[in-house]
């Protein structure tokens, strides 16, 4: 035995990440790594990190917000990210509100 140093908890926490690879840990507190934040998606998951979504915002807004951190897309593309950010247990919650879209985040 090579390592007859390592307890048991240790070996086996050895041999789940070399079967199953790490878990990433980005809602328990831990800050999300840059490379998560590509695309459009990861541009409004930025704006989440951020606390951007804390009030109602409108796409226009989203957009600004994505455009002062580097993020250029059209609204259709900002549109679909927010669409996919929005399905059942995601982190925001669209709301009507004068025959337009608002976004906030989930409580």
């Amino acid at each position: 035995m090579k390592n007859a140093s390592l307890t048991i908890e240790q070996r086996i926490a050895r041999l789940e990440d070399a079967v199953f690879g790490r878990k990433r840990k980005t809602r328990s507190g831990a800050a999300p790594k840059p490379s998560d934040f590509s695309g459009a998606t990861g541009g409004v998951r930025l704006l989440i990190s951020k606390a951007f979504f804390k009030k109602k915002k409108a796409l226009a807004e989203i957009r600004a917000a994505l455009a002062e951190h580097g993020y250029h897309y059209s609204a259709q593309a900002v549109h679909e990210a927010l669409k996919r950010l929005t399905t059942k247990g995601g982190p925001l919650v669209s709301l009507q509100e004068g025959g337009r879209k608002i976004y906030v985040e989930r409580k």
